[in-house]
């Protein structure tokens, strides 16, 4: 671990109108530089989780310059409306004013590496803003950028139909999230991503945050705010592993700046990493991770019913061993990756399901089939990544698997061992520790904890 994801909230740095106050922000710096991590700051300024409940005061009582966002009823919810211009021009003012002081304050250290944008926008509750300046901009014709991108013209429902809601919601918090990064990348052009709360059962917009990043609207965030260089994924749901691949695409690099904290997220981590090049990967809370985890504190279960939120998120139980050492492993293993990524003679794999019984893999001179164990309590799923070093050398690392090498189809030949070494990496390099022969080569099979295996075969 190198990094931290830390919060910042404007109604700390800015508590009266026009006058900004930099000392938590400072003191964080301090304490990052001497623990040498590197951060990551999130800006909670107008929308966190969806609400409007880190802006200043000053702003949350003037309900008529900053108005709410409306459901069909006209009843006010308590996030404002992205189509406010007063306040997303207040929220840019103060994001850029940040970032002025974080490049005073920190241009030659880079302490600070990336900005995160708002958290988890959208609008619950209603799949659409119905007070009037919303009502107004939805009867007008599509803008223009989307019209190309689409191919479609009209208003907003002759060209988008059952959809025109939740676009509509997502080209307005995507422009006003695009005023607000380029204010701040105009003083300090660091890297911004946004983050999602991801569309989930039951799948309706205001359900999940309608206008928010999910992937179904990423088309029109990438036309709307240019400025982002990813929309990331908070993911508290069972099947990280598919959101894992929905979300790291090309033109999308993966960032995964939530996501759950038990024994299984260690072997998500080694394939967000080895097979969709994260850049990042950070378990929600993960301070928590050494305490007991009686303490640990949980969402109450109806408000995790209510969210569809996996209860099992957040038992810690065997969590930080594994991914300690999953971290670790990576760090080892960065020149091979870098030397390997994004060729053939890298695979990886990790189970998907509870009826995702194994993968198959196939290299130069052999195949490969890899089995998984069923999902055990306060373990890790079974995880791991395959380097070809050659057409007859492997290096294999990971964790809760059984892996057989197996001739080519129709070759009327065997595979056998000429060594198995178990190891580690150190900055790339094999150390080799125990040779294995005799019983040990029946099987090979990597436990719970992350292991490494050097492999030369040959056929007969």
């Amino acid at each position: 671990m190198n990094s931290l994801i830390v919060p910042l909230y404007w109604e700390t740095i800015e508590p009266k109108e026009g006058e900004y106050c930099f000392e938590l922000l400072d003191g964080l710096l301090k304490q990052a530089r001497e623990n040498e991590m590197k951060l990551i700051f999130l800006w909670f300024g107008l929308w966190k989780n969806s609400e409007s409940m880190y802006v200043p005061a000053w702003m949350k009582q003037d309900t008529q310059t900053y108005y709410r966002a409306r459901k069909a009823n006209g009843e006010p919810i308590n996030t404002i409306s992205p189509l406010c211009q007063a306040a997303v021009d207040k929220d840019a003012a103060a994001f850029a004013k940040i970032m002025a002081h974080i490049r005073k304050m920190d241009e030659e250290e880079s302490t600070v590496i990336v900005m995160q944008v708002e958290n988890e926008i959208g609008l619950l509750g209603t799949g659409c803003d119905y007070s009037e300046a919303a009502k107004k901009a939805f009867a007008e014709d599509i803008p223009e950028e989307l019209a190309k991108e689409y191919g479609v013209r009209g208003t907003w429902k002759e060209a988008f139909g059952t959809d025109a809601e939740e676009y509509f919601m997502a080209y307005y918090f995507a422009k006003a999230i695009e005023q607000i990064t380029a204010a701040g990348q105009k003083e300090y052009p660091l890297p911004c991503y946004a983050n999602a709360w991801l569309k989930q059962y039951p799948w309706y917009p205001g359900s999940y945050p309608s206008g928010g990043p999910v992937k179904n609207v990423h088309r029109i965030w990438k036309t709307a705010a240019p400025s982002l260089f990813t929309l990331a994924p908070d993911i508290y749901v069972p099947y990280v592993a598919d959101i894992l691949d929905e979300y790291g695409y090309n033109g999308n690099p993966l960032f995964v700046p939530e996501v759950r904290k038990d024994s299984v997220t260690a072997s998500y981590c080694l394939y967000a990493f080895m097979h969709q090049n994260a850049i990042g990967y950070s378990p929600f809370g993960i301070e928590e991770i050494m305490l007991p985890p009686e303490a640990v504190e949980k969402p109450p279960m109806e408000v995790m019913a209510a969210l569809n939120i996996d209860p099992s998120a957040f038992d810690i139980t065997g969590s930080k061993d594994y991914l300690a050492a999953v971290y670790d492993l990576i760090e080892q293993m960065k020149p091979l990756y870098l030397k390997y990524r994004g060729t053939e003679h890298l695979k990886s794999y990790v189970k998907k399901t509870e009826t995702d019984f194994g993968t198959w893999f196939t290299f130069e001179e052999y195949d490969l089939s890899v089995a998984y164990p069923p999902k055990m309590t306060a373990k890790p799923l079974a995880a791991g990544v395959v380097y070809e070093l050659a057409p007859d050398k492997f290096l294999i690392a990971g964790m809760m698997s059984t892996l057989t090498f197996r001739p080519k189809e129709g070759e009327n030949l065997r595979v056998d061992y000429l060594k198995i070494e178990e190891g580690t990496l150190e900055k790339g390099n094999w150390k080799p520790g125990r040779i294995l022969n005799g019983d040990e080569r029946m099987t090979l099979r990597l436990g719970d904890m992350p292991t490494c295996l050097y492999i030369e075969l040959y056929k007969y």
